[in-house]
């Protein structure tokens, strides 16, 4: 396999192309995001990079929450306009037409129409260059009932989420594995079938 060098860059692909609502019940916003992920599983801890000059960054800088509302393909078009069009000038929520739901550990809404939604607290705020991580603890998570199971097993494939890779929008397809599987023991058959 030959291959070229560039320089350093962000290629790091898929990515989630999430939708951030911050601010509160009243006056609140909407920024779309790719630059996001897990830091750590306990605590549960999430970050998201803003720019500086963008309207959501002094709301999230001054309130110290966001919450993360995970994009359907279903929501792909909204997810774009609203990494698009600043919140300083247009009502994301309503251009949208979307529901705003209470979060119950933190001021902002959630975006109802989002399977499920990550509520988080700034714990801290580093600055990297063009954009600042805002790093946060996950203090609940809201997740939509058809996505769960008889079992009350979480089915994420159900949601069918978008993501983001290159500038272009995919949706998320076929399953190819499961955490494990590439050591998990196969069943002998032949033991199987003596025990029978």
């Amino acid at each position: 396999m030959s291959k070229v060098v560039w320089k350093g860059g962000t290629l790091l692909s898929p990515v989630p192309p999430v939708m951030v609502s911050c601010g509160d019940m009243e006056n609140s916003n909407i920024i779309t995001i790719a630059w996001t992920g897990i830091l750590n599983s306990n605590p549960p801890k999430t970050y998201i990079s803003v720019r500086p000059q963008r309207h959501s960054f002094e709301i999230i800088k001054n309130t110290k929450e966001f919450v993360i509302n995970l994009t359907p393909a279903s929501l792909v078009r909204e997810a774009d306009y609203c990494g698009i069009y600043t919140g300083a000038k247009v009502d994301k929520f309503e251009k949208c037409n979307f529901t705003k739901a209470e979060a119950s550990t933190v001021g902002c809404p959630l975006i109802e129409e989002c399977p499920m939604n990550l509520e988080c607290k700034v714990t801290d705020m580093v600055k990297l260059g063009s954009h600042y991580m805002f790093i946060a603890d996950i203090t609940a998570i809201n997740v939509d009932e058809s996505l769960l199971g008889d079992d009350g097993k979480l089915y994420l494939e159900k949601a069918k989420l978008a993501a983001f890779a290159h500038g272009e929008y995919f949706e998320l397809g076929k399953k190819i594995g499961s955490f494990g599987f590439s050591v998990k023991k196969k069943k002998n058959k032949k033991n199987y079938n003596k025990s029978k």
